[in-house]
């Protein structure tokens, strides 16, 4: 068989997997309703505080984070997080990208996992719900500990068991290097005050 034959075939499991779990890409000039998303949020953001309509999804990941910003402020405000390390997280799992799917299943603006999502009552295809459930998820592990923006990342990447058991940041390289970069971005978009 040729390679793109091959190719071909893993495209198109790929596609048939996302149809099962209702998961739908979003190409690059197609709309994203924020409608939709709010009526399935079930009134839990303030309208006003959101885009209205529908938006297009910029190319560059810095207009797509520019998309986000009314939603992500509101969040962080509910959650108590601060929105420099929210805006982070999200340009590093995603790029501001509503339709990101991870090789390794984690799906959307925050990148949660399934199961994650599940745990947070979230829809995690739904982007608005997405970034909520990350934001959330966000405040919970900075809670877990005490305020520790490192341990609360790579609990965020590696799970809190691992955290635990590390006393730390576990000595993961992706993870390692997933709290280094978020930090950097962190410490990017506040000025670096951090």
């Amino acid at each position: 068989m040729r390679p793109e034959g091959c190719m071909d075939g893993v495209l198109s499991r790929i596609r048939e997997i996302e149809s099962r779990f209702g998961i739908e890409r979003v190409q690059r000039g197609e709309v994203v309703s924020f409608d939709r998303a709010l009526k399935e949020a079930e009134g839990d953001l303030e309208d006003e505080s959101l885009p209205g309509g529908d938006v297009e999804i910029p190319e560059s990941a810095q207009e797509r984070l520019k998309v986000w910003e009314p939603v992500l402020q509101e969040l962080c405000g509910r959650y108590g997080v601060d929105p420099d390390l929210a805006r982070a997280v999200m340009y590093h799992e995603s790029g501001g990208r509503p339709d990101a799917v991870s090789s390794a299943g984690a799906i959307g603006l925050m990148q949660l996992m399934p199961g994650t999502a599940r745990a947070l009552g979230v829809d995690p295809r739904d982007p608005v719900r997405n970034l909520e459930g990350g934001v959330k998820y966000l405040a919970q592990m900075l809670a877990r500990y005490g305020g520790d923006v490192e341990k609360a990342l790579a609990a965020y990447n590696a799970g809190a068991g691992r955290v635990d058991s590390h006393g730390g940041v576990p000595p993961i390289p992706e993870t390692q290097r997933y709290v280094k970069n978020v930090m950097a971005l962190y410490r990017k978009y506040d000025g670096g005050n951090r």
